[in-house]
Formats: structure tokens, C-alpha cells, sequence
């Protein structure tokens, strides 16, 4: 009995030493998303992305006006062609079909892989500034107010903005 009274007695002490060591702790929030739709480096990875999008979007579109083309005009020949031609012209039109899914496909996988390239090391760059503009100003733990329903704290945003160089 009085083992278990000692175990009880040290583990209430940890318990409450570890709550005023928490609450001695300095919180300070900043917020990400202000930051990220202000960066310039964002801006211009937008603009790069965009253009690229509108490079595969009008080639794409390109495409699929050929396929309709090709549609129309052999429904306007096929009373007149053999069995042999309308099979192998709707070959030929299942085949540009499944390469316009393709290259849909292809085109929306390389914008991913396009902005996962161009983003990540901004994104580095601004966990790195919120990191140490945290560090610098003494702070143990930087939330993201975004994720927060209540930010009645310390603001590093416009720290972290000055330390990114905007």
C-alpha cells in the first residue's frame, strides 16, 4: 500500500510538474496562407504554372478539333466507302481517342510534378524563415493560425514576411 501511495504521489508530481512546464511555454502564431498568396516567388511559380496549362490546354484542344474533323467528314463519306475503309477509319478514331486520354493524363501528372518542383523549395524556404524568426524571437512552438480558433497571440507573420524579403 504504501508503495502504491509513493508511485501515485511521484506520478502526480510529473504530471503537474510537466503541466507548468507547458504553460511556461512560448507559443506564437503566424499565418502561412497570408504568406504564401504575398510571396513573389509564389507569383511567379503561378505564372509558369499557368502558362503551361494553357501550352497543354490549347494543344489539347487542337486535338480534339482534329478528332471531330475526322468524325465528321468520315460520317459524311461512310455511305460511300467500302466496309473495309469505315472499319479501319473507325480504328483509326478509337486510336486518336485513347491518345487525347493520354496525353490529358500525361499533360494534368506533369503540371503536378511541375508545381511539386517549383513549390517544395518554397516551401522550405518559408518553414526555414518561420523557423527562425521562432527561434530568434525565443519562441518554442509556431502554429499556423490558420489551423487555430482562437490567435489572441504573438503574430510572427509580418516577421517572417520581413525575414523572406517582402
Amino acid at each position: 500500500m504504501m508503495k502504491q501511495l509513493k508511485t501515485l504521489l511521484i506520478a502526480t508530481t510529473l504530471f503537474f510538474g510537466a503541466q507548468s512546464s507547458f504553460a511556461q511555454a512560448k507559443i506564437a502564431h503566424v499565418d502561412v496562407n497570408e504568406i504564401m498568396t504575398k510571396m513573389p516567388a509564389i507569383l511567379d511559380a503561378q505564372k509558369q504554372l499557368q502558362k503551361l496549362g494553357e501550352t497543354y490546354s490549347a494543344e489539347y484542344n487542337t486535338m480534339v478539333q482534329e478528332y471531330q474533323g475526322k468524325i465528321k467528314k468520315y460520317d459524311a463519306e461512310a455511305a460511300g466507302q467500302t466496309d473495309a475503309i469505315n472499319q479501319a477509319r473507325q480504328t483509326e478514331v478509337q486510336d486518336m481517342a485513347k491518345r487525347i486520354g493520354e496525353y490529358q493524363e500525361n499533360a494534368q501528372k506533369e503540371l503536378q510534378k511541375k508545381e511539386g518542383d517549383l513549390m517544395k523549395p518554397i516551401l522550405d524556404k518559408v518553414k526555414e524563415s518561420i523557423s527562425k524568426v521562432g527561434k530568434a524571437k525565443g519562441y518554442q512552438y509556431v502554429l499556423n493560425s490558420t489551423d487555430l480558433l482562437l490567435t489572441d497571440g504573438p503574430d510572427l507573420t509580418a516577421d517572417v514576411k520581413k525575414d523572406l524579403g517582402f
